[in-house]
């Protein structure tokens, strides 16, 4: 699931006002900067749960008997594999 730049932008400063007004940080470096890492932060989960969504669906394309994309029992195993391929990275 990829988002635009733009929307990563605006998810940026939403959490920054929002970190803000609600006093859970006090900052010593430009807002700019905070939010330059805030979006590299929302970048790599992004990439991070594509790798991992790409690890599922090799795995359940690889299964001898094809599973249709949508049925009951593909959301199933798409649902634990995901959650094991997650854990596996840390996440």
């Amino acid at each position: 699931m990829m988002l635009s730049d733009d929307k990563i932008s605006h998810l940026s400063h939403i959490l920054l006002s929002a970190l803000k007004e609600k006093k859970l940080i006090s900052t010593k470096v430009d807002d700019s900067v905070i939010r330059k890492e805030i979006k590299k932060s929302i970048a790599a989960e992004i990439k991070a749960g594509d790798d991992v969504d790409a690890s599922v669906r090799k795995k359940l394309s690889s299964f001898s008997r094809k599973l249709t994309e949508g049925s009951s029992e593909w959301e199933i195993l798409y649902k634990k594999f995901y959650a094991e391929e997650s854990s596996k990275k840390g996440r």
